[in-house]
């Protein structure tokens, strides 16, 4: 008889409880807002990416034929719907050393302001920033942070927003805007209350 092999393990918030590191466990309040965070980010800046990247092409009739006529763009078209929705505005960090950025000198414990949505329409990083090219390339947004504070979920939100446009892509000359769009008053996350749509058979 085969020896079957166990079941791997699938990790839940379990292991966040019970974790060690350096010798220590996360804290009730550490586990909290680790936890908070996870919830958010991997529902809310996704939901509003999703609308957000069903907008613009409805916007830019000419870059949804486009996209229509070349589904192979499906990579580049969500890398510039990442830079063009950003919905993460903004995050606050804090300097922990000393230091200087373009002239401007912060000290430690200052708060610094991360303005990605300022940073995904750059004149000096990218060609025509107000304009929606579904081929963009190369296209080195922020959407996702960089460095140590990149976002955890960002292969996750990229695997779904892909997917999102595989399967509506058949049907994107049926869809159109059936309402405005209210937008959530955030200096925060970019994104919107709700966004009426309907396909039209035509």
């Amino acid at each position: 008889m085969k020896e079957q092999k166990p079941e791997p393990l699938i990790p839940d918030v379990s292991h966040l409880v019970t974790c060690e590191l350096e010798g220590g466990q996360l804290t009730d309040d550490e586990f909290g807002h680790l936890w908070i965070m996870l919830v958010v980010a991997g529902n809310e800046s996704t939901r509003q990416l999703l609308s957000g990247s069903l907008l613009a092409l409805l916007e830019w009739p000419a870059e949804r034929a486009r996209f229509a006529a070349d589904p192979t763009l499906v990579h580049s078209a969500v890398e510039e719907l990442l830079r063009w929705v950003s919905p993460i505005m903004q995050f606050r960090r804090t300097a922990m050393c000393d230091t200087e950025l373009e002239g401007q000198p912060i000290r430690a414990g200052d708060k610094v302001v991360l303005c990605y949505i300022s940073a995904n329409r750059d004149e000096a990083i990218f060609a025509q920033p107000d304009q929606l090219d579904i081929g963009r390339n190369p296209n080195p947004h922020v959407a996702f942070g960089v460095g140590p504070h990149g976002c955890l979920g960002g292969a996750l939100a990229r695997m779904e927003m892909a997917t999102l446009l595989e399967e509506v892509l058949p049907y994107l000359d049926e869809l159109e805007v059936a309402g405005p769009p209210v937008r959530l008053r955030s200096n925060f996350m970019s994104g919107m209350k709700s966004l009426p749509l309907r396909f039209v058979r035509r």
